[in-house]
């Protein structure tokens, strides 16, 4: 069986594209976004591509590739697309598979499910990316109590953006994860600047740690 990673955000726009690429780098993992929405300029796939330097057969194509920058079933809607849940299969893969869902937890994918619900379906651990900026406290603590009320592996929290102490360790206080480290925003952003901030920044200890006890299980 595939060992696979969801990586979640508990937002859009936060930073969770990069730290999927981070993740893929230090783990020499492939990835997989299964619904894109917004296609001008480079997709999620193509900056993964890009920033973990991986090639077109491990960075595995969408299921679905929407025109719209909106939420999945919206944007759906608006190119004439029914989506399936039941396609949204993980591709078998040799090496590990980092995957990333479109948005937050609770986005609706089809007017009946919800992305929480395919997450839930994989039973995959997750890695929760949450920035450092105003509001991640409530945002965090809710995702990761929808992700508990659902009985879900959470390997480990990821904090994207400047240094916020008190805000990192609130959270890590309250939910008791394992904090797998932060990315700050990088300038330029680039394969040589993300993998050497990866390796400087993000510990994969809670991660192998989660796979393990999930083969154990």
């Amino acid at each position: 069986m595939t060992r696979a990673l969801v990586v979640c955000g508990t937002d859009t726009g936060i930073g969770k594209t990069v730290v999927a690429a981070a993740l893929a780098g230090l783990i020499g993992a492939d990835y997989w976004k299964p619904i894109q929405t917004g296609l001008d300029g480079e997709t999620d796939r193509e900056t993964v591509m890009r920033l973990a330097q991986l090639d077109a057969r491990r960075a595995h194509g969408e299921a679905y590739r929407l025109k719209s920058p909106a939420s999945p079933h919206r944007a759906a809607e608006l190119d004439g697309i029914d989506i399936d849940t039941s396609r949204l299969i993980p591709p078998q893969t040799s090496s590990p598979l980092l995957i990333e869902p479109v948005g937050g937890l609770l986005v609706p994918l089809t007017r009946q499910v919800l992305q929480i619900d395919v997450i839930a379906r994989w039973a995959k651990p997750v890695v929760l990316v949450a920035s450092t900026r105003l509001g991640t406290i409530n945002h965090t603590l809710m995702s990761v109590t929808a992700l508990r009320a659902l009985r879900l592996s959470i390997a480990g929290l990821v904090f994207t953006g400047e240094e916020n102490n008190d805000t990192q360790h609130t959270i890590a206080d309250f939910t008791q994860l394992p904090v797998l480290g932060r990315l700050p925003h990088l300038n330029p952003l680039d394969s040589a600047s993300l993998q050497d901030a990866a390796r400087t920044c993000l510990d994969i200890a809670p991660v192998l740690a989660a796979w393990e006890h999930t083969h154990d299980s």
